[in-house]
């Protein structure tokens, strides 16, 4: 039977394999995992501002209540000029982001089953779900509508853009490419206000995005197969640096 002494000394070698396993310490000295780099922070970040433009300039186009927006981009002709582009820019950005996470999100048995248990997420009774991975399903679903949204965007949108490609299809083709483009713009709102509520919902999920790095306890509660993989590479290299020492001597 382990004595209480026992159980501190083996906390406290587990506390200390952690820390020399882990590369990253926090502001309290405890160390932490990195959930995202810097050049994806920066690739998110830059998604997400030209995202927002699209979202201001769009609506403004949209309809005459809102036309007032187009201040913001110097008036209604600078902002029929600049959300062109400012979506072409978007649809780079995002699909270099895409690229990244794209092996992340690809939907596998344990993301059904979590999605069959959709009562238990929203309940936070996330002890009876399925182990989850770098991203739940919601996550890997929601990554699937923002790419299907941003192909047809794209697509409708060259379709309309009238100073370079408009003159090429007929009127009909262009005013179903507006009712399309429009119909896809609210999606991909909606999604957004999905994706930044839930973000706020999970205490731990925009420090991730701001600072890059989440604590073990975060990552083994919310990601825990994530986190047995990170735990599983980490131990493995604890152990080469403890086993290089020996071979050399």
């Amino acid at each position: 039977m382990t004595t209480p002494h026992e159980a501190r000394a083996v906390h406290a070698q587990a506390a200390a394999d952690k820390a020399a396993a882990s590369d990253h310490l926090d502001q309290r000295g405890r160390p932490v995992i990195e959930r995202y780099t810097p050049n994806e922070r920066s690739n998110h970040w830059f998604v997400a501002i030209t995202f927002v433009l699209l979202a201001l300039s769009g609506l403004a186009l949209f309809h005459p209540a809102m036309f007032w927006l187009t201040a913001l981009f110097g008036g209604g002709p600078w902002t029929r000029v600049l959300h062109p582009f400012i979506g072409v820019a978007m649809v780079i950005a995002f699909a270099v982001l895409a690229a990244r996470f794209w092996h992340h999100n690809l939907i596998d048995r344990n993301d059904v089953q979590w999605l069959r248990q959709i009562d238990d997420v929203v309940n936070n009774r996330e002890e009876k779900l399925p182990p989850v991975g770098r991203y739940n399903a919601g996550q890997k679903l929601l990554f699937f509508v923002l790419v299907g949204c941003l192909l047809c965007l794209l697509t409708t949108g060259i379709v309309i853009w009238r100073a370079y490609f408009a003159h090429w299809f007929p009127i009909g083709v262009i005013r179903l490419a507006s009712l399309a483009h429009a119909f896809f713009g609210f999606v991909i709102i909606c999604a957004i206000i999905v994706h930044i509520y839930a973000a706020i919902w999970v205490k731990g999920t925009m420090g991730a995005m701001l600072r890059g790095f989440v604590t073990y306890g975060w990552a083994r509660r919310h990601h825990p197969a994530w986190y047995r993989e990170i735990v599983a590479d980490e131990e493995a290299r604890v152990r080469r640096q403890r086993k290089a020492p020996a071979d050399a001597a």
